[in-house]
């Protein structure tokens, strides 16, 4: 059975042990070499060794340090790195992250899946900073979602805590989440709560925490009156009335704001006391930063 990540461990550096991340890695190496890198073996010698740079070229938040590591290390352990600049760290325009050396052919291969992978990945933990410095000083913290790139969700939340931010669920297996569609699917708030309590009991899944979806001030009242949950989602709520519904929460539940949050927004929000604020455009619409590798001569 293979071993299923949860946002408690996502800080942790062991993700790049998982195999499902040694197996991302080959399948992308194999994508892009098909049957041989042809230019690079018509034009430099099987036994040239090179050193490159790996420059920024935007400022921001370097993710994915360890990531290139692993990468070269699977295209060929004759690479080796100096690395100067740790994951997390803020960087600037012109810094230096790290230097490789190793058979030209092999940093050439692995050049594209390096800056393809750590341009994405910091993007988010840059993205995903900007927004926690916005919500600095209030209760509230940033929230990531599903709304990942498929095949690079555990890397893609990984970058989320290098910026600053909180995972939420990691997949469909760690959090009970009922929305809108569940809701209207089992006939109303009340039976799907009813429903979801009894299968954790059935299926041994005390620990799974619930969280419910509400679209309005009536909803919120009637997860109240049912409980037998963990947290309240307030789904395109304003933030006058999610003041409200915060306060009419009290604290009995955690609470989350969700839908169509903004950089213009989200202060006011956080403002309003509740707990969390997911922001789905930090994985699914965030600009790459911009990084090169560069052969040093």
């Amino acid at each position: 059975m293979h071993f299923l990540f949860t946002f408690e461990t996502m800080n942790e550096q062991h993700i790049f042990e998982l195999p499902e991340i040694k197996r991302f890695i080959q399948q992308a190496i194999d994508e892009d070499r098909g049957d041989g890198d042809h230019t690079s073996l018509a034009t430099i010698p099987a036994s040239h060794i090179a050193k490159a740079k790996l420059l920024v070229k935007d400022d921001g938040i370097i993710a994915g340090v360890a990531l290139a590591q692993l990468i070269f290390n699977m295209v060929d352990e004759k690479i080796g790195y100096q690395i100067l600049m740790k994951d997390g760290s803020n960087i600037n325009k012109g810094d230096i992250v790290l230097y490789a050396e190793g058979p030209a052919q092999s940093l050439l291969l692995a050049e594209r899946l390096v800056l393809n992978c750590m341009q994405r990945l910091s993007g988010i933990a840059t993205a995903t900073n900007k927004l926690v410095k916005l919500i600095e000083g209030t209760h509230a913290k940033l929230l990531d979602t599903r709304k990942t790139t498929p095949g690079m969700r555990l890397l893609e939340k990984w970058a989320v805590t290098m910026g600053g931010g909180v995972n939420h669920r990691i997949g469909l297996y760690d959090m009970m989440m009922i929305k809108d569609n569940h809701v209207d699917a089992s006939g109303g708030i009340e039976q799907a709560i009813t429903r979801a309590n009894a299968y954790k009991k059935s299926q041994h899944k005390e620990n799974l925490k619930i969280e419910v979806e509400t679209r309005n001030i009536d909803e919120v009242k009637q997860v109240l009156a049912i409980g037998g949950i963990d947290r309240i989602m307030l789904d395109n709520f304003s933030p006058t009335l999610m003041k409200e519904a915060v306060m009419l929460i009290d604290g009995k539940y955690e609470t989350e704001a969700s839908g169509g949050i903004t950089e213009d927004t989200i202060r006011t929000y956080a403002e309003t006391g509740v707990d969390y604020i997911s922001v789905g455009a930090i994985t699914h619409s965030v600009k790459a930063l911009d990084l090169s590798l560069k052969i040093v001569l």
